[in-house]
């Protein structure tokens, strides 16, 4: 037990000098949350994702993912936006700088390379944000934060502008204790939320959550969720702008924060994207998860909602969209 105790605390100083601001040591077992999960699935919360749908037993246990699975080791890395990035609209923070799940992987390599020479002959499996994996869930159980209203990972110190990454071995390291929930009687994500997505119970329905609806979602965009979109044309972030751990934190990760070229394009700018713009201004961004007709979607109905006469031609030129959903 001394070894390994020695191997996690050689972990956690590798993954600090990685750039992880957080790290700690699950279980490789099915989730203490899976009946929280299996409840956003009845719901329909999850909307047209329906891979989130696909064998929930094996998404909620780790171990299906590495045979011989003990642990699993839950890393975060901070994309805080420093104080000079909040004039940046349109875009939600975690797609303003570089692709995430690149940058993540590659320093997930390195941390497992420098396991691999202290435990030769160890197992491993790199996850981060493609697996199916309930990520945030195994980073609460690991003490990293705990799982707010919102559905975010909050962290004391760290607030919810995190993002996840693990590493499955069959290691069977020391595991960390959970965090202790500190929202407390707060609503304020509850009450912010301009379409009503996050339920009382934590649960957010996708079905009415902007950032799903700009993202994930390809057809049109009910009438009732227009309004309330405010000038989003990728993501959002209202329910951690609002949630009192997000106040004055120390700027994150200066590779995750960006800024990108696309984090400072204007929302008349994207109305009159073409093919190869899209691809200029999203290559190697989290946010090229959204097709260009998405992006003009979301664009002019945030334009309309920030009813700058200047956007007026714009929005007419896309009236004759081949898009149903733009025009």
């Amino acid at each position: 037990m001394t070894a390994l105790v020695h191997l996690k605390a050689l972990i956690l100083q590798r993954a600090s000098g990685l750039g992880f601001v957080c790290a700690g040591i699950a279980r490789a077992r099915p989730s203490p949350r899976r009946q929280r999960f299996g409840r956003f699935l009845q719901r329909g919360c999850h909307a047209e994702m329906g891979w989130l749908a696909r064998d929930p037993p094996s998404r909620c246990d780790p171990r299906t993912l590495l045979q011989g699975a003990r642990s699993v080791i839950c890393l975060a890395a901070s994309y805080a936006p420093a104080p000079a990035d909040e004039a940046t609209a349109h875009v939600a923070r975690y797609a303003r700088g570089r692709d995430y799940h690149r940058l993540l992987r590659g320093r997930c390599r390195r941390l497992v390379e420098a396991l691999s020479k202290a435990a030769p002959g160890v197992r491993t499996r790199i996850c981060v944000d493609t697996s199916p994996l309930l990520e945030r869930d195994l980073a609460a159980e690991a003490g990293l934060g705990w799982i707010g209203r919102n559905g975010c990972l909050l962290t004391r110190q760290f607030g919810s502008y995190l993002l996840l990454a693990e590493i499955i071995t069959d290691l069977p390291l020391p595991p960390d204790s959970p965090a202790e929930n500190r929202c407390g009687r707060c609503r304020a994500c509850l009450r912010a939320c301009p379409t009503g997505a996050i339920g009382e119970d934590g649960l957010v329905d996708s079905r009415r959550c902007i950032s799903y609806l700009s993202i994930e979602h390809r057809g049109g965009i009910q009438q009732e969720f227009r309004g309330g979109w405010g000038t989003w044309a990728f993501g959002c972030d209202v329910c951690q702008q609002v949630c009192p751990f997000n106040r004055r934190l120390s700027a994150g990760d200066a590779e995750l924060r960006g800024p990108a070229p696309l984090a400072r394009t204007p929302l008349g700018a994207i109305l009159g994207w073409t093919a190869e713009d899209w691809d200029r201004l999203t290559r190697g961004s989290a946010a090229r998860r959204a097709r260009l007709d998405m992006f003009l979607r979301n664009a002019a109905i945030a334009a309309g909602n920030a009813a700058d006469p200047a956007n007026r031609p714009a929005l007419e030129g896309l009236t004759r969209h081949e898009s149903p959903h733009v025009a």
